[in-house]
């Protein structure tokens, strides 16, 4: 399927969760479709990078080590996503890099993610808690770098700071998830 091929069909993904994994399943039934989904997903001013994302989301959560040969270009990328609707997903899947890196068990992740990716992963979640983010961005944001920030002694201070600063301003799921957070910090 040629670029444009795979961009038309994206319009069709809508923002059902049978839907979302219907396109994650032909992605991953066919991964030469990853690069064309992850191009169109970076096309940050065309609203079908959101339908992008979704689709991407899906296929980081069966299947996380994929993002594997194009984590210089996700990394490189993310700073520029902005639409919220594509702002999520791609919050939840630093999420799974950063939950696959963290675990107990040797992976690929482990091995392929470089400093460099966790840096630039650990900037644009700064970037999502400080800007005017939906909660389930900043929520995603927090775990990612509660997790990362366990290698990087200034993270887990400047999250403090951040969480116990907008802790007042926030909506209730934002303050849950917060709290679960600080307390995690202060142990």
């Amino acid at each position: 399927m040629s670029l444009e091929e795979f961009y038309d069909e994206l319009n069709y993904v809508d923002a059902s969760r049978k839907n979302r994994l219907k396109y994650a399943h032909m992605v991953l039934n066919d991964i030469s479709l990853l690069p064309k989904l992850i191009d169109i997903m970076f096309r940050v001013d065309d609203k079908i990078s959101c339908r992008a994302a979704w689709v991407f989301e899906f296929v980081c959560d069966h299947y996380i080590y994929a993002i594997v040969p194009y984590l210089d270009v996700f990394c490189n990328q993310i700073k520029n996503v902005y639409l919220d609707s594509a702002v999520r997903p791609v919050a939840k899947v630093c999420c799974f890099i950063a939950q696959e890196y963290d675990s107990k068990h040797p992976n690929t992740l482990k091995k392929t993610l470089k400093p460099k990716h966790k840096e630039q992963i650990i900037e644009v979640c700064f970037d999502w808690m400080i800007s005017d983010q939906k909660i389930a961005a900043k929520a995603y944001a927090m775990d990612t770098l509660f997790i990362l920030g366990k290698n990087y002694s200034w993270v887990h201070p400047q999250l403090t700071q951040i969480l116990e600063q907008d802790f007042q301003m926030q909506s209730a799921g934002y303050k849950v998830r917060a709290k679960r957070i600080l307390k995690k910090l202060n142990k």
